[in-house]
């Protein structure tokens, strides 16, 4: 059975366009049964409404707090069919209560090599800071911003004249190809957690071949 998804986005949604592409070529075994954002003019929503997929969209300025928006959330998520999480640019920490609705089940990218940089400018950092290898980390979520169990991770290569933008696109580039890759990983049940350890349990699918400009762990496979 297909990973019943629901996505949070609080911006453009390209990491969700990426999903819902490999979902189509027929190599993730996703369906995404709900698009939710804490704002109601989000580009992911029109991603959404365009494959068809309900939406979900509050202003979290209108309720009492932080779990009063998680409860309404967690309700509509609910309702949905979904029971696994992916987050996609939300700009939002979950409450325990959320977390506690879909224990294990919810998944973030960060555009940085976790543990450094967290926090929202996680590129910005690493250029600033003048790295020379940058990328991005898929992990499961806890109640700490960007410190949750990792589960795959992709590096790129950064240069002195590189800009932000330069660095960013090579990012967000990894970032369109580990998230599925992850997400099929849970699909199939390969997935299990030791301590702050994420283990992957072999399978017979081939891997993709070794991608020039950037260096994955583990290894993509065959589609990703």
């Amino acid at each position: 059975m297909p990973l019943q998804l629901a996505v949070l986005a609080s911006g453009n949604g390209s990491n969700l366009q990426a999903v819902l592409d490999r979902a189509a070529q027929g190599v993730l075994d996703v369906e995404v049964r709900l698009v939710a954002s804490n704002k109601e003019d989000a580009c992911a929503l029109d991603r959404a409404r365009r494959a068809g997929i309900p939406v979900w969209a509050r202003n979290h300025g209108s309720f009492a707090g932080r779990e009063e928006f998680d409860a309404a959330l967690v309700d509509a998520i609910r309702a949905s069919g979904a029971d696994t999480i992916m987050l996609a640019g939300y700009m939002r920490l979950l409450t325990p209560y959320f977390l506690n609705a879909f224990p294990g089940r919810v998944l973030n990218v960060h555009p940085a090599l976790l543990p450094s940089f967290p926090g929202v400018r996680g590129v910005a950092d690493a250029v600033e800071y003048g790295v020379r290898v940058a990328g991005c980390t898929v992990h499961f979520v806890d109640e700490i911003m960007d410190h949750g169990p990792v589960i795959i991770q992709a590096a790129v290569p950064v240069s002195a004249c590189d800009s932000r933008d330069d660095v960013l696109q090579r990012v967000h580039a990894a970032e369109h190809r580990i998230y599925p890759q992850a997400l099929q990983w849970l699909a199939e049940g390969r997935l299990s957690l030791q301590g702050r350890v994420v283990h992957l349990a072999p399978s017979r699918r081939p891997a993709a071949g070794a991608a020039a400009d950037m260096l994955v762990s583990p290894a993509l496979e065959q589609g990703f």
